[in-house]
């Protein structure tokens, strides 16, 4: 089976709920270069990029190899998504992959997507068919066959045409576009707008004149992929527009913590109109064999305990895995009292029907330190940590009286390299010292001089500032809340009022 799925205009929330059903059971997804690389996190499935036009370094996949890929995949008993920006149909060649499908005899279904035009014209302010002013929009090519050797564009037509016109594709030929217009009897003094980038944080909106259009386009420096808009509904706009109003606008996010507990981050930052990128700075691995030993080992011996301490989301993650896994389920818990370091622990704990009984209002060591410390003395305290961590909380519990256990549940091990151009970056999340500390490393191995840097760093707690400024980073900000909700929140305070 082949889904033709149109990925909307960019920004990955305008993806339709069909189209993420069916990428979560691809098998292999063959997404083009206008497809946001962040839907893929809706897939396990093989991704593999098929750009149709040449960006960079990058190779270009002809359309025929792309749709004898398609058909040469389903054959093998694949299901296959082939990911579009925009609408499959729509300027694109979604119909030219459908023909090649079905004369092969290969079932295939389309997924309509939001079209870049309905999506540029709406996140930069205008609007289209605005009952005073238009009541008809033409979409126009503004890169038609090359093998053709006459225009079916009729540019008297478009001049006369009583509504807004939109040239996808058309920023190569701006100037050739605004001519034949004005040739053709479009008035010079015309509204007039080229839309780059369209709902993505780095969007950028040019207004002009119709005959004064191509020279701003110049000097703004705008490049694919653009959209001109020929109309009075650009008189409309006034300023920036609401997604340009929103406090993140432009700003790309490094998401440092482990692959898998980016989502929700990451959502957060796009619904700011922000950037995320995703370059986790950590891995989490499961324990060798003899360290899964040492863990069955205290599963067993779990009525021995008084206490249970979680400190972390992945911790809560691999003893509930472990205890499932060797036949045990949340009743062998019942006879113990459990702390959490956190919120985001609390409610990992939650979604095992777990309610912790001890979280402390500050979300670091100490704190839960100093609150566990009256209630342990003399009873036995087990506390499921990673393979690496500060030793601020067994110390204390056991000055107390109590009888500290660590188990290692995971590993916590250093990433070597990073996913992502950190030059390219705004800002840069660090949400633990070891993360912190690794950062740096990574930083001077590469070269770079943290001094120089230029993205600003933002921390999740006063533990984490220290370790980054003790390897030499300069801090910009730092969350008064200890979880990646509050470093965004520090980042939206510093971006509206930054702070020396």
């Amino acid at each position: 089976m082949v889904y033709l799925v149109g990925a909307g205009p960019g920004d990955p929330g305008l993806l339709t709920l069909r189209g993420a059903e069916v990428l979560a059971k691809a098998d292999l997804v063959l997404y083009d270069g206008l497809a946001n690389s962040l839907l893929l996190r809706l897939t396990s499935g093989v991704c593999e990029r098929t750009a149709r036009t040449k960006v960079g370094s990058d190779k270009t996949v002809p359309q025929a190899d792309i749709n004898d890929r398609l058909i040469a995949e389903a054959t093998a008993g694949k299901t296959v998504v082939r990911l579009k920006g925009g609408d499959p149909y729509i300027f694109g060649r979604g119909s030219e992959e459908a023909a090649a499908l079905e004369a092969a005899g290969i079932p295939f279904e389309v997924v309509p997507g939001i079209t870049a035009a309905t999506a540029a014209g709406e996140y930069a302010g205008f609007s289209f068919t605005h009952r005073d002013i238009a009541s008809a929009v033409a979409f126009v090519t503004g890169h038609e066959d090359p093998s053709r050797d006459a225009s079916r564009l009729d540019y008297a037509a478009l001049a006369a045409f009583p509504g807004t016109l939109v040239f996808y594709m058309g920023l190569g030929r701006i100037r050739n576009i605004c001519e034949q217009l004005i040739l053709e009897g479009k008035p010079p003094d015309t509204e007039a707008a080229v839309i780059c980038k369209a709902s993505l944080p780095n969007q950028k909106v040019v207004t002009s004149t119709l005959s004064d259009l191509p020279e701003a386009v110049e000097a703004a420096g705008l490049n694919p992929p653009s959209l001109i808009v020929v109309g009075e509904c650009v008189s409309l706009r006034q300023g920036a527009s609401w997604f340009e109003e929103r406090p993140l606008f432009g700003q790309r996010i490094g998401i440092t913590r482990p692959q898998h507990q980016c989502d929700i981050i990451a959502n957060k930052i796009t619904a700011l109109s922000g950037q995320p990128v995703i370059m986790p700075l950590i891995e989490i691995n499961p324990v060798d064999d003899a360290g899964l030993a040492v863990v069955d080992k205290t599963l067993q011996q779990l009525d021995q305990y008084q206490w249970l301490i979680l400190t972390s989301v992945n911790g809560v993650a691999a003893f509930m895995q472990r205890l499932w896994g060797t036949g045990g389920d949340v009743r062998r818990l019942g006879h113990l009292k459990i702390a959490a370091i956190g919120s985001s622990t609390a409610k990992a704990l939650e979604q095992h029907s777990l309610r912790a009984d001890v979280v402390p209002d500050s979300f670091r060591a100490e704190a839960l330190a100093a609150e566990l410390a009256p209630l342990v003395e003399g009873q036995n305290v087990l506390w499921a940590r990673a393979n690496r961590g500060r030793d601020v909380l067994p110390n204390t519990l056991r000055e107390a009286g109590a009888n500290v256990t660590e188990c290692v549940v995971y590993r916590n091990d250093d990433a070597t390299e990073f996913s992502a151009n950190v030059a390219e970056l705004d800002w840069v999340g660090l949400s633990s010292p070891s993360i912190a500390r690794q950062f740096a490393a990574m930083v001077k191995t590469h070269g770079l001089e943290p001094f120089h840097l230029n993205a600003k760093l933002a921390t999740i707690s006063p533990v984490t500032t220290a370790a980054a400024k003790e390897a030499g980073l300069i801090v910009d900000t730092e969350a008064t809340t200890y979880t990646w909700d509050g470093i965004v929140e520090a980042i939206v305070d510093y971006v509206g009022e930054p702070r020396l």
